[in-house]
């Protein structure tokens, strides 16, 4: 079995830069990290292996520029068997659409691909598109918001996180799963696994290397348009009720009454 991880790099801090002329997220110079979510696709592909015995080979893919490397190695010292780097100056300014197709392209290189393991989302777009997208690619099926996991034979289960409920959905593979972040606890890797991750080999493609249409990537391959991005303002401070509960509830229901009214006289 062959299972890809798809994995990003996200900023590691809050103060975020942005492009002014392309609205983009300015990341050179900005310290980053293995997106969270991502870190739980990398455990489960991991925990999949180890439940079929070590009879599967796990593979990260990112795609980034040239410093996404250090996360690729994060995850090979996880456990990861290797890991690909899409790196390509017309890579930039690809939108989840352009993003989507992008890996989908590696992923039929890698071939013979049989589940694709994402986070639910990316903590710096919060959008959730590029693993569906990714599957719409493919024309696989897809399974999102997974809390629970398991492979049997050609089939994987998964139980779903709604809003209010659970489900439990399973399909046949080749297909692709997004986890979110109760599905399990990230290990961590050993010193050994460190020290042997720094000398493992990323194998590094190009936008040429997975036969990628110039039109469908980058700016050029990106019909989402960003026309503002600023930081919402602070919202005021709320007031502490003090008291016994039931003169908090009155003086609650009374501010409630007090609001109804000026809202109807209004």
């Amino acid at each position: 079995m062959k299972i890809v991880a798809c994995i990003k790099q996200v900023p590691a801090t809050t103060n975020v830069r942005i492009d002014p002329e392309t609205n983009a997220l300015i990341r050179d110079g900005v310290e980053s990290q293995v997106n969270p979510f991502d870190e739980n696709a990398i455990e489960s592909a991991l925990q999949v292996k180890e439940a079929l015995g070590g009879e599967a080979e796990v593979i990260a893919l990112s795609m980034g520029p040239p410093q996404a490397e250090s996360i690729l190695r994060e995850a090979v010292a996880m456990g990861c068997d290797d890991a690909i780097l899409l790196t390509d100056a017309k890579f930039r300014g690809s939108d989840t659409l352009a993003t989507s197709y992008t890996l989908a392209r590696a992923i039929r290189k890698v071939g013979d691909v049989d589940l694709i393991l994402c986070g639910k989302q990316a903590i710096d777009g919060d959008t959730a598109q590029v693993g569906p997208g990714i599957a719409e690619h493919l024309g696989i099926p897809q399974i999102t918001f997974a809390i629970e996991l398991s492979v049997e034979g050609k089939k994987v289960t998964a139980r779903r996180m709604l809003e209010d409920s659970f489900e439990v959905v399973e399909c046949r593979m080749p297909a692709l799963v997004t986890v979110v972040k109760q599905i399990n606890e990230p290990r961590r890797a050993s010193m050994k696994n460190v020290l042997k991750a720094r000398r493992h080999e990323i194998t590094k493609w190009s936008a040429a290397d997975v036969a990628a249409e110039d039109e469908r990537i980058g700016f050029e391959g990106s019909p989402t348009v960003v026309w503002q991005i600023f930081t919402p303002p602070k919202r005021e401070g709320g007031r502490l009720l003090e008291g016994t509960v039931e003169e908090m509830v009155g003086e609650l229901a009374g501010e409630i009454l007090e609001i109804r009214k000026s809202l109807a006289s209004g």
